[in-house]
């Protein structure tokens, strides 16, 4: 794990240290990931939400066959061979 040291006014601070209270954290830094997260999570989703109309109007759905699922297996494990530091499928 890496540090980020982050300025913030007094008010700012008082605010984590009690949402971290209340929200049941063991540290200021459990409770900032938390809420790093959980923007992530909403972006994601914010994104399939925005490719939604796209796929939508791509035109009809196919039915998948077993080359498309091959297809697809084979693509993850090369982007995930690419991703230096992550562990490998087999």
């Amino acid at each position: 794990m890496t540090s980020l040291n982050v300025s913030l006014p007094e008010p700012l601070k008082k605010y984590i240290e009690r949402q971290t209270r209340q929200g049941g954290y063991s540290t200021p830094s459990e409770y900032m990931r938390d809420l790093i997260r959980a923007d992530q999570k909403q972006k994601a989703g914010e994104r399939v939400e925005a490719l939604l109309p796209e796929g939508l109007e791509s035109g009809p759905a196919t039915e998948m066959t077993d080359e498309d699922w091959v297809d697809i297996r084979r693509e993850g494990l090369t982007r995930t061979k690419k991703r230096p530091n992550k562990p490998q499928v087999r």
